[in-house]
């Protein structure tokens, strides 16, 4: 393995949401081989550090100097942003989803494999502490069924997102992309969309909820319930069900069971797994894209129904 480089990765964070708040800024401070050495936002500030409000003022800048750098802004801009970090020769961390469209992420892998750059299309969900134990343990079995339910309350996790409900935001399908991103991940063979129905506010561009009916290759049944409205308890769940047991991932793959027994469980080191990628990428001279979950994103809005739902109030 080619060793890791001795000093920190300089690297800017464009964007700073609520994500970039509760997840990137932690994961990068307890990571020696990241500084965080700018912030570029429209909208917030962080004391003590070098802001911009534009990232192309950053590039410019002859005041501060940046190897890297994490985009964490709505998907719809993020191809052109992602662009003029790679012309600049700065490595790319794209957050979820990875673009706006799938041509976008393509031409994007082609830009950093031209320029010798690390792109990396990240999928938190896959570090959950249960997903690689449920890869392994289902590689040796035959799967029968699938039922993803991934249901929570938009108003508790994205208050005042409207880039959500715009063309291009996802709607139910910018938390439920991390549910696809595990299964694609743990299944052991490819599916397809068969049917869907997409529950689309009548005041909205993108759906609240949804219903998917995929297959896999060898005809297995994986039915998908989406839900931006749930109350309560919320729902982050993928049930197996194999020729040798049922395997369930609960908490968004924070826990695995293996027939009603609690297998793996653990702190969440998602974020920090992803820098832990980015850093050992920057240092392999290597990418990342992996489009999959995204693809069947696509293909629900390609070949689904759509029926209208009471417009979405916040």
């Amino acid at each position: 393995m080619t060793p890791l480089r001795p000093t920190p990765i300089r690297l800017a964070l464009v964007g700073l949401g609520k994500i970039a708040r509760d997840q990137h800024l932690p994961s990068i401070a307890a990571d020696p081989r990241f500084e965080l050495v700018a912030v570029v936002s429209r909208n917030a500030e962080m004391d003590g550090m070098a802001q911009f409000t534009d990232l192309a003022d950053l590039l410019a800048s002859d005041v501060v100097a940046v190897d890297a750098v994490a985009l964490c802004t709505p998907p719809q801009p993020r191809h052109a942003l992602a662009h003029q970090a790679l012309a600049a020769g700065k490595h790319v961390m794209l957050e979820k989803p990875p673009g706006a469209t799938l041509s976008e992420v393509e031409d994007l892998r082609r830009a950093a494999a031209e320029r010798g750059l690390t792109l990396q299309a990240t999928w938190h969900s896959r570090y959950a502490v249960g997903v690689e134990p449920a890869r392994q343990w289902l590689a040796e079995r035959a799967v029968k069924a699938v039922r993803i339910n991934w249901k929570e309350d938009v108003r508790v996790w994205h208050p005042g997102q409207d880039w959500i409900w715009r063309a291009g935001g996802l709607g139910v399908f910018d938390p439920a992309i991390n549910a696809l991103s595990i299964a694609t991940a743990i299944l052991p063979r490819p599916f397809f969309l068969a049917k869907g129905v997409l529950h689309v506010p009548e005041n909205c561009q993108s759906p609240i909820q949804a219903e998917l009916d995929f297959h896999d290759a060898a005809g297995a049944p994986i039915r998908a319930e989406l839900d931006f409205l749930q109350t309560g308890p919320q729902s982050w769940d993928i049930e197996v069900d194999t020729d040798d047991g049922q395997l369930k991932l609960t908490h968004g793959g924070a826990k695995l069971y293996i027939d009603g027994q609690l297998i793996q469980e653990g702190p969440d080191r998602e974020y920090p797994g992803l820098y832990d990628a980015f850093a050992r990428l920057i240092a392999d001279g290597a990418s990342e894209v992996d489009v999959s979950p995204l693809r069947h994103v696509a293909d629900a809005f390609l070949l689904s129904e759509r029926v209208a739902a009471p417009a979405f109030i916040e």
